[in-house]
Order: C-alpha cells, then structure tokens, then sequence
C-alpha cells in the first residue's frame, strides 16, 4: 500500500479513534507525550522503519503526510471551544464549564488542571482572541491545522 494511502486511512480511521473525546480531557504533557509515542511507533510501522533504523519523526511524518498529534489534539479542543462559546447563555453546556463553585475547601498541593484553563493556554499559545468563536467561518481559520 503506498504511503499516502496509508496517511489517509491513519486519518481517517485511527486518529479519530485515539482522539475521540479528547476535546474534553484537560491535557498535561505526560498525555501529549504518550499520544505522540503511539503516534509515531504507528506511523513507522506504516513505513516499515523501526527505532533501530534512525529515521527522524519529522522525515516520517512528511512521507506519511501527517500534522503532529499535538497540533490536532488542540485543535479539537478549540473547535469545541467555539461550539460552546456559540451556544445561548443559558445551555447546560455553558452553565456546566463556566459555573465556578463556592465555599469548597481545597485540597493541599496543586490545583488540578482544568478544561478552561487548557483552552486558555490554547488560546494563548495560538495567539487566538476567544471573540472570534462567535463567528464560525474566521474561528475555523484561525484554528486550522493543515497536513502537510
């Protein structure tokens, strides 16, 4: 099967099944790093390399055709982001995300990492102005991630 081929069904197929949800997981780089790693044993299987051989991810990634998982991961959860942002006030969806809870005793330690603050990150490491959700056709720009 030619490589292409072989991105398209990877496309298609697989990355919607490692990614399904993912909109919704508040990631850490231990998340992003594991999917990463499955990510690319898979796509040098795909090509018929192994670790042994020492080919570069990025010579793998552009002979399959593939935009890293990192990049599809964030996108997933800004396009659910404006999806949210364009709901009505007062959808559970919203309600749900944006209600902040009072008079809760925190545990010790770090807080745990939240949706909202990952789709703030996001936004920031995108340079992405969270108003521009509202308009659908922009916000799809602005978040695209292109194969390469």
């Amino acid at each position: 099967m030619p490589q292409k081929l072989k991105g398209k069904f990877y496309r298609t197929a697989i990355r919607p099944a490692i990614l399904y949800g993912a909109e919704c997981w508040p990631t850490k780089r231990r998340h992003v790093q594991q999917l990463s790693v499955a990510e690319m044993r898979m796509l040098r299987w795909f090509c018929g390399h192994t670790r042994r051989d020492r080919v570069r991810n990025e010579v793998i990634r552009d002979r399959v055709g593939m935009a890293p998982i990192e990049e599809k991961l964030t996108q997933h959860r800004l396009r659910w982001f404006g999806h949210v942002q364009r709901r009505p006030p007062e959808a559970p969806v919203r309600n749900g995300i944006l209600e902040l809870v009072d008079n809760v005793k925190r545990g010790r330690g770090r807080p745990k990492l939240t949706w909202d603050e990952s789709v703030k990150r996001d936004l920031k490491d995108w340079n992405i102005s969270k108003e521009i959700a509202l308009d659908r056709s922009a916000w799809r720009l602005a978040i695209n991630v292109p194969e390469p």
